[in-house]
């Protein structure tokens, strides 16, 4: 009795140790890059290219990311499935939570990638992986930097996120490359490595970059770890996870649960706006637009320091709605064939604008 007692013991033991090893040092790859540098692009090459690996993408909003229509199985509030294999997972209440969230999932998760914002520094959202309680759950891989080959610039130095994400990335993606001259490339690849010393380099259109180059490429952090640890322990200090018990967030019903989430306080995206003197203004709408009026706002009244621009539009007397991307000087709409409610909903982000000025512009432009 004894022996057969002991021996299911150890087979208990011996699952949850099978349960819990794919999800110890789960590697994590940080996409950061400049406003309309071509993350999301990439983002989604890497999901319809990932052979069989099942992929937790977190991000901001699920609006940021454009996953064709057939990846898409369902949404709830906080989580995005994929027919692959993948979800999405939005950061609400601070990063470690969404982490977890993904973490704690029944199904096997094999690699986790952040998606930063076009003006977030990615050294603090590296510092959570390498120097908080994640750092015994996952691994971070790499910091990978998008680079609108195009557009970039050294006057993007004037933001302190542009110069930190060359900084801190560990490879280098010349994005877009089909829009400029090899001349061009190779002044960026110098100017580059004048910034960092020994960078690396790729070279990419639409994103596409072979997934072995830059995942699970196992960069050692050591460089950044110690001498930024502190700083990360003494910002996560006040957070307390107790996630001694094998649970799901459908166990956590009662306040008897043992698993507590506290109000975590990541807002350094929000941070690099004001301190870069960039606004964000939204604008919706479920009146149309007039094709017209909307051209002659693009190419005569926006500003030149707008930098990005997206949404979905509704235009008069056209039944399609489209998805719009503004990047720089460059603009495009495509069909968004999704069969959503149509309304008009944009979001443009740049430097020391005007919000009153070009909410009023855009409602002009409203049928």
């Amino acid at each position: 009795m004894l022996t057969s007692d002991r021996n299911v013991t150890e087979a208990l033991t011996q699952d949850i140790i099978d349960i819990d090893a794919p999800k110890r040092g789960m590697p994590v790859t940080i996409i950061t890059g400049f406003l309309g540098s071509g993350k999301t692009t990439l983002l989604n090459h890497i999901l319809q290219n990932q052979q069989d690996l099942k992929v937790a993408v977190l991000v901001n909003e699920f609006g940021d990311i454009n996953i064709d229509s057939q990846l898409l199985v369902s949404v709830d509030e906080n989580m995005m499935e994929l027919s692959n294999g993948c979800i999405c997972c939005t950061i609400n209440d601070g990063l470690v939570d969404a982490v977890y969230n993904v973490l704690e999932r029944g199904d096997r998760i094999d690699y986790m990638i952040v998606e930063t914002t076009g003006v977030a520094d990615p050294l603090p959202i590296a510092l959570t992986f390498l120097g908080t309680e994640l750092q015994h759950l996952t691994r971070l891989d790499s910091i990978l930097t998008v680079v609108d080959s195009e557009a970039f610039t050294s006057e993007h130095f004037k933001s302190e996120a542009a110069y930190a994400q060359i900084m801190y990335g560990d490879i280098i993606i010349l994005n877009k490359t089909d829009l400029v001259t090899e001349e061009k490339l190779q002044e960026l690849e110098a100017f580059i490595n004048d910034t960092k010393t020994k960078a690396r380099i790729l070279r990419s259109h639409l994103g596409i970059v072979p997934l072995p180059l830059i995942l699970d490429v196992k960069i050692d952090q050591s460089a950044i770890a110690p001498s930024h640890k502190a700083e990360a322990h003494d910002h996560h200090k006040h957070e307390h996870h107790d996630h001694g018990s094998p649970h799901t967030h459908e166990d956590c019903h009662d306040t008897e649960c043992n698993h507590e989430h506290h109000d975590h306080e990541h807002h350094h995206h929000s941070d690099h706006l004001e301190n870069d003197g960039f606004i964000s203004i939204s604008f919706q709408s479920d009146r149309a637009f007039d094709l017209d009026k909307f051209q002659n706002f693009l190419d005569k009244k926006l500003p030149i320091d707008v930098f990005r621009a997206k949404g979905i539009l509704q235009f008069a007397n056209i039944d399609n709605r489209y998805v719009f991307q503004l990047s720089g000087k460059r603009y495009e709409l495509k069909t968004d064939d999704r069969g959503k409610p149509l309304n008009n909903q944009l979001v443009i982000i740049g430097r020391n604008l005007q919000r009153e000025e070009l909410l009023a512009q855009l409602n002009d432009c409203l049928v």
